[in-house]
């Protein structure tokens, strides 16, 4: 049996152990993509140079295919060089990048060449890979920190400022390629997209989504397909709190940057009168208390008195001096504009109504929604 020094020096090494293992995996991984990223280079300069570039292209992708998967076995089907061509040309500065790369009139032969001399100037591939290329596109090399999997997905997001989007939040929330699949899904940037001007869906795609003030915590709609409800009220509103309690790591993940779960059903009391607020979390980001009040079918203005009430008790008897006043996030199936609008006051930053759905809405719907955002902006 360990003693209790024994057993601190053994999670010692653990973790350094585990942190080590972490740290070859993700330089393994980057120099994976990194060199997929060249031979996607390499795939697309050759066949820039056939005279016919379709038939050309073919034949080079079906030889390669042969050749390299004879010397290096699985991994090197067309298709899979088919992806390795696509990831270049979509994460290339410009379609013209490749006669940058060209510094002399043979840039491939002299790169081959002092790959082939490597020993002697004690450089690997990768290393004179990042040194041949110019100074943005070197950025571009470095900035890879997702993996392959990750890129097979986002590069076939279409839209350009939507794919940016999903890479850097994945990068940033260390999303696993399962979480990016579902935050697309669920069309995480449009829905963000929604309330915001043309300035600030451009800064999505720049930043990621940057939490500087309440309503940049919002979303709207909430997508909470992960609870398995029907469309429909056939669910009471304690049957949605209980399933987002039993999925709380999902509601995590829908919630957003900087949530921690603090209480359900959390009592507060005064004149002998006792009222329940459904959900309880904080955020560290903003560094507030969040509440949310679930509610089936529409909307209505007592709901939102009673939100006001739970936010001002919370401001009053529950936060400190060094936090942020309480945020309130009304959840309903169905609300009216006009009847948010004219129950808040007009500089209203603590109160908010969402609407929650419980299906995965089509891609149609939601550009719908953007579109008219925008036209009333």
């Amino acid at each position: 049996m360990h003693n209790l020094q024994n057993i601190q020096l053994i999670n010692n090494i653990s973790a350094l152990l585990e942190s080590a293992r972490k740290s070859v995996a993700v330089a393994v991984n980057q120099a994976m993509v990194l060199t997929y990223f060249e031979i996607g280079r390499m795939i697309v300069e050759e066949e820039q140079n056939g005279q016919e570039r379709a038939e050309y292209g073919k034949t080079l992708l079906k030889d390669l295919s042969i050749g390299l998967t004879e010397k290096f076995g699985k991994g090197f089907s067309a298709s899979n060089l088919q992806q390795m061509k696509q990831f270049y040309s979509s994460y290339s500065i410009s379609q013209t990048v490749s006669v940058k790369l060209q510094n002399t009139d043979n840039q491939q032969n002299e790169i081959s060449q002092t790959v082939s001399t490597k020993s002697e100037t004690n450089l690997n591939p990768l290393s004179l890979l990042l040194q041949k290329v110019d100074s943005e596109q070197n950025k571009i090399l470095q900035n890879f920190n997702l993996s392959w999997s990750h890129y097979l997905k986002l590069m076939r997001i279409k839209d350009l400022n939507e794919r940016k989007f999903y890479e850097i939040e994945s990068f940033k929330n260390n999303w696993s390629l399962r979480e990016l699949q579902r935050q697309y899904d669920s069309a995480l940037y449009t829905r963000l997209s929604l309330s915001k001007n043309k300035e600030e869906i451009l800064q999505l795609s720049e930043k990621g989504q940057i939490i500087e003030q309440p309503k940049d915590l919002i979303k709207d709609p909430y997508i909470l397909e992960f609870l398995g409800l029907p469309e429909k009220n056939q669910y009471s509103e304690s049957d949605l709190e209980q399933k987002l309690i039993d999925k709380l790591e999902h509601f995590l993940l829908e919630l957003g940057k900087g949530f921690t779960f603090v209480s359900r059903q959390e009592r507060i009391t005064f004149d002998e009168k006792h009222f329940k607020i459904d959900l309880v979390f904080y955020n560290r980001i903003l560094k507030c208390f969040v509440l949310i009040d679930l509610k089936i079918g529409e909307l209505r203005h007592k709901d939102i008195g009673q939100m006001q009430m739970y936010v001002n008790y919370f401001d009053r008897e529950k936060r400190f001096e060094d936090e942020n006043k309480t945020i309130g996030i009304i959840l309903c199936q169905d609300k009216s504009k006009a009847l948010v609008e004219y129950t808040l006051p007009e500089n209203n930053d603590q109160i908010f109504a969402s609407k929650y759905m419980t299906i995965l809405p089509s891609k149609e719907e939601l550009k719908n929604l953007l579109e008219f955002n925008n036209d009333n902006n």
